[in-house]
């Protein structure tokens, strides 16, 4: 199981939203290239860079930002927002992405289906809910499907990664939500990587329970830059051979 650190990209600096709501935005560095190299210190495999004012726009704003971090830092990159077509997808992993996070188009199942046929082993799906409702389009808008329906959809179109985010609980930090996540690793089988709430060790600790149940890693945020948990503890505890 992976401690994966988030960098949220708007306006070309580094922020962290409560709940998805723009309007509770704060601004921690003018810099996503320092702040990568901050969590590269810690040796970590993946940073998860989310490009805020893309997935707002329904297009990648931010790639030369996500390039050149990708260039000079050791993780690998991962990234997320405005990502709506092929092109899209083809455009990050030439700047040097190694994986790219299908959001809103997760919805697309023939366009699912074709992203990870051209794209095998690049291409994880981001489910965003709450309430159990997904939500898309920079989590301004609330579908009527469910998160366990949205995730056999994506498995059946031959992805098996997905980054689960609760909206709810996201930069709220009151912990993540373990019945959600139980529920959803349960119905699918697929490797899930949880986000959202996590505040403390002994959050991390409650995750990496449910790595036997096939919990793949977790993505934290606003705990870091608040400075809530150690960053090098959390791998420590997630690292460990149980």
């Amino acid at each position: 199981m992976i401690v994966i650190p988030a960098i949220d990209i708007k306006g070309g600096k580094v922020v962290r939203l409560s709940q998805g709501e723009f309007s509770r935005q704060t601004t921690y560095s003018d810099s996503p290239l320092e702040t990568a190299r901050r969590w590269e210190s810690f040796g970590v495999e993946m940073i998860h860079i989310v490009d805020l004012d893309g997935a707002l726009e329904g297009r990648v704003r931010n790639l030369d930002i996500v390039s050149e971090i990708a260039k000079k830092v050791r993780p690998k990159i991962e990234l997320g927002g405005g990502i709506r077509d092929e092109e899209a997808i083809k455009r990050a992993i030439d700047a040097g992405v190694a994986k790219v996070v299908i959001g809103t188009k997760a919805l697309d199942w023939k366009f699912l289906k074709a992203a990870a046929k051209a794209f095998r082993g690049n291409i994880v799906a981001g489910i965003d809910a709450r309430d159990g409702l997904v939500h898309t389009k920079g989590w301004v808008f609330k579908t009527e499907v469910t998160a366990v329906e949205l995730a056999k959809r994506i498995g059946s179109a031959g992805i098996d990664a997905i980054n689960y985010t609760d909206i709810s609980k996201d930069g709220m930090l009151e912990g993540p939500n373990i019945d959600s996540l139980r529920e959803l690793i349960s119905a699918t089988k697929l490797n899930i990587v949880a986000a959202g709430g996590v505040s403390s060790i002994e959050d991390i600790i409650k995750l990496k329970a449910l790595e036997a149940e096939g919990l793949r890693g977790v993505i934290i945020g606003k705990a870091l830059y608040e400075e809530k948990l150690d960053l090098a503890e959390a791998i420590k505890i997630c690292s460990r051979k149980e």
